[in-house]
C-alpha cells in the first residue's frame, strides 16, 4: 500500500478537506504499514548511531533498488565495487591491532603480503618496482626490468633472457648492445681467469702454467713480437709488417700488404709461382700493370717491348707504332693498320686521311685483277669506255656488246622519272604486254589484265577513273560466320547465304573512317537462326532507316534506328531476311555507318525494328 495523504483543503474550515474520520483512517493505515516493515517487526535494532539484527547468526542486508548504491560518508557501495566519494582521497582498509587484512587468500600486515594458505603468490600482470626489491626466493614467468642498482646475496637462476644496461645474458651466452664492449675487470691484482686461461692486463697466459693453443684463425692487427719460434699450421693475417730475418717456409697461402724482399722462389719441382689479385684488382711490377690478360702501364705511358717479339696466336690491338718493319702471316682482326696515309681496316674498307686519294699502280705491264664482285657506295668517275661482260657503258650511251639488253631488279623495282619519255617506248613486259608511253595492253587476243595488290594491300588510283568499257563487280557469298573487310568486301554485291538456314551467321564490319566503302546485302537463302551484321567496337553506330512490306494487307512500315544502335539483326521473320530482301550500309564518317534497305515480312508475323545495341 502506498502512503495515505490527508487533504486538509484550500483555507480553514472551508469544507474541501478530508472529513475528520477519513483523515484519521489515513493516518492508521499509514500507521500500519510503518509497524508491518521488517524494521519495526523486532528483526532489527536501531539504537543511537548502531543498527543490529535481532535474529540469531542472521546478516544485516543493506540493499537499493535498480541500479541504485548505498552511500556512506567517503564512500560508495553498488553492487560488488567500494567506491571512494572524495576527490583524490585514499580509500583505507584498516584492521585493529595486530589483525590482517584479507583479500581471498593474500593476507596484508602493514608492508607485508603473504598467503593466508602458505602457497605462492602468483602476479600475472607486469610489476613495476621503483623502490628496492628483496627476496628470498622469485619465481617469474615473464620479463623482469631493474632499472636501479640489483644486489643478490645468494644464487640468481635466470630460465629467460637477463639484460644488465647493455649486457645481454641467454642461456650460455653474454652479448652486448650494437657496437659496445664487454668489459670484465677484476678487483686490486686480481686476474680474469676463463677455464684455465689467465688474462692479467694486456697480458695472456694459462693459470696451469700448460701451453695455451689457438684452435682458430687468429687475426692480429698489430705488431707480433716472439721471443721464441712461431709455429704456424693453418693461414696467419697479419695487417701490420711482419719483419722475418731468417727463411721462411709458408706451407699454406700468405696474405699481406706490402712484401719487401729481392727474391721469391718456388720451392716445389717445376712448380708454377701465381700472383693473383683479389676481385678486379691488378697486379702492377714497376709501372708495368696486369689484369687478367690485359697488360698496360699504371701511369698511362708507352708499353716497350725492346726485344723481338714472336706473337704465335691472334693479336687484337687498337693502335700499333712502330720504328721497323712490320711482317704479319696471319690476318688482321677487327681494328684500323695504317701504313702512311693509307688506313687497312680488318672490316674489309681500305681509306686514305683527309682528302687523300688512293692510287693502284701496278708496274709495267701489270693488271689490276679484282676476282670478286664490285660494291660502290659513292660516286666512281671513268674517263673512256667502260665494258662490264657484254654491257658497254660510253658517254651517255648504254649498248651491248653481243646480244640484248635485261634490266632485272629481282624482286626489287626498276625506277627512274627520266629514263624514258612520251613516245619513246615499246617494251615488252614477259610475253604478253605492251607497255606504251600512255598505255598498257596485252598483246594477246582476248587476253586479260589484272592489276593486284599483295596480302591486305589496295590497289590505289590517285586521279579520276574513266571507263570506256563496261564495269563488272564481283560477288561474294557469305555462308557462316566472317569478318568484313574493305579490301575484300567493299563496292561487291554481298549474299546472304547460309546453307540450309539453320546456323548463326554474325557478320563484324571494320572500323568506318569515312572512307565512302559501300557494302551490299541481298538475301539468297533464308535463316531462321539469324543473319546478324554488327560494328567492330562500341565507338562505332548504325543511323538510317529500314522499310518493311507487310505482306498480310501489303502495308509498309518503317523502323529508324536509335543513337546507340550497332547491331542488325535478320531472324527471317518480323525483322525480315527472307529471299530477296536488300540493305546498303556505306561508311559515311569515322566510327559512323548509315544503313538503308527494303524487307519483306511474310503473312502472318507483324514487323519488328531490327535495330539493337549489343556492343560494348
Amino acid at each position: 500500500m502506498g502512503k495515505q495523504v490527508i487533504n486538509v483543503g484550500s483555507s480553514a474550515n472551508d469544507g474541501t478537506g478530508d472529513p475528520l474520520r477519513t483523515a484519521f483512517n489515513k493516518i492508521n493505515d499509514n500507521f500500519t504499514e510503518l509497524y508491518n516493515t521488517s524494521a519495526f517487526d523486532q528483526q532489527i535494532t536501531i539504537s543511537g548511531n548502531e543498527i543490529s539484527s535481532n535474529v540469531s547468526n542472521a546478516n544485516l542486508v543493506l540493499k537499493t533498488s535498480g541500479t541504485g548504491v548505498v552511500e556512506m560518508e567517503g564512500i560508495q557501495i553498488g553492487d560488488n565495487a567500494i567506491t571512494g566519494t572524495r576527490s583524490n582521497e585514499d580509500l583505507v582498509l584498516s584492521a585493529s591491532g595486530t589483525g590482517n587484512i584479507q583479500l581471498g587468500a593474500i593476507k596484508i600486515n602493514g608492508t607485508t603480503i603473504n598467503s593466508d594458505t602458505s602457497s605462492s603468490i602468483t602476479l600475472a600482470e607486469a610489476v613495476d618496482v621503483t623502490g628496492a626489491f628483496t627476496g628470498t626466493t622469485a619465481s617469474l614467468s615473464s620479463t623482469l626490468a631493474v632499472t636501479g642498482t640489483s644486489s643478490f646475496t645468494g644464487a640468481a637462476t635466470f630460465s629467460g633472457t637477463a639484460v644488465i644496461d647493455n649486457l645481454t645474458i641467454n642461456d650460455n651466452i653474454i652479448s652486448s648492445s650494437s657496437n659496445a664492449d664487454i668489459s670484465i675487470q677484476p678487483g686490486g691484482t686480481g686476474d680474469v681467469v676463463l677455464s684455465a686461461l689467465r688474462v692479467n692486463g694486456t697480458t695472456l697466459d694459462s693459470s696451469d702454467s700448460s701451453k695455451v693453443t689457438i684452435a682458430e684463425a687468429l687475426d692480429i692487427t698489430g705488431a707480433v713480437s716472439a721471443a721464441s719460434t712461431l709455429a704456424v699450421t693453418g693461414a696467419a693475417t697479419l695487417s701490420s709488417t711482419l719483419t722475418v730475418t731468417g727463411t721462411s717456409t709458408f706451407n699454406d697461402g700468405v696474405t699481406a700488404e706490402s712484401l719487401t724482399t729481392n727474391v721469391i722462389t718456388s720451392n716445389g719441382s717445376n712448380a708454377e709461382i701465381s700472383i693473383q689479385p683479389s676481385g678486379t684488382g691488378d697486379v702492377i711490377i714497376s709501372a708495368l700493370r696486369f689484369n687478367g690478360t690485359t697488360i698496360d702501364s699504371s701511369d698511362s705511358s708507352l708499353v716497350t717491348i725492346a726485344e723481338n717479339t714472336n706473337i704465335t696466336g691472334t693479336l687484337t690491338t687498337a693502335d700499333i707504332t712502330t720504328t721497323g718493319n712490320v711482317s704479319i702471316s696471319g690476318s688482321l682482326s677487327p681494328g684500323t693498320f695504317a701504313i702512311g696515309d693509307l688506313n687497312i681496316i680488318a672490316d674489309g674498307t681500305i681509306t686514305s686521311d683527309t682528302n687523300g686519294d688512293i692510287v693502284i699502280d701496278p708496274a709495267g705491264t701489270g693488271e689490276i685483277v679484282l676476282t670478286g664482285p664490285i660494291t660502290h657506295a659513292g660516286t666512281q668517275t671513268t674517263t673512256g669506255q667502260l665494258n662490264v661482260d657484254n654491257l658497254r657503258f660510253d658517254g651517255n650511251t648504254i649498248s651491248a656488246t653481243s646480244g640484248s639488253i635485261t634490266l632485272d631488279a629481282g624482286a626489287n623495282t626498276v625506277t627512274s622519272s627520266s629514263l624514258f619519255s612520251a613516245g619513246e617506248i615499246n617494251a615488252t613486259l614477259g610475253e604478253f604486254t605492251t607497255l606504251r608511253a600512255d598505255t598498257i595492253q596485252n598483246d594477246t587476243s582476248n587476253g586479260n589484265i589484272t592489276i593486284s595488290a599483295q596480302g591486305t594491300g589496295v590497289v590505289s588510283i590517285g586521279q579520276q577513273l574513266t571507263l570506256t568499257g563496261s564495269f563488272l563487280p564481283a560477288i561474294h557469298t557469305f555462308t557462316a560466320t566472317d569478318s568484313i573487310t574493305v579490301a575484300e568486301h567493299a563496292g561487291r554485291t554481298l549474299l546472304l547465304g547460309e546453307v540450309g538456314g539453320n546456323a548463326l551467321v554474325t557478320l563484324t564490319l571494320p572500323d568506318a573512317t569515312g572512307s565512302g566503302a559501300t557494302y551490299k546485302f541481298i538475301v539468297s537463302v533464308a535463316n531462321t537462326s539469324n543473319y546478324v551484321i554488327k560494328v567492330p567496337d562500341a565507338d562505332n553506330t548504325i543511323d538510317g532507316i529500314m522499310l518493311y512490306l507487310d505482306e498480310d494487307g501489303t502495308a509498309v512500315s518503317a523502323f529508324p534506328t536509335v543513337a546507340a544502335s550497332d547491331t542488325i539483326t535478320l531472324n527471317g521473320g518480323t525483322t525480315g531476311g527472307i529471299v530477296g530482301d536488300y540493305l546498303e550500309i556505306v561508311d559515311i564518317a569515322a566510327d559512323q555507318y548509315h544503313v538503308r534497305g527494303v524487307m519483306r515480312v511474310a503473312a502472318g508475323a507483324n514487323p519488328a525494328t531490327p535495330f539493337s545495341a549489343t556492343v560494348s
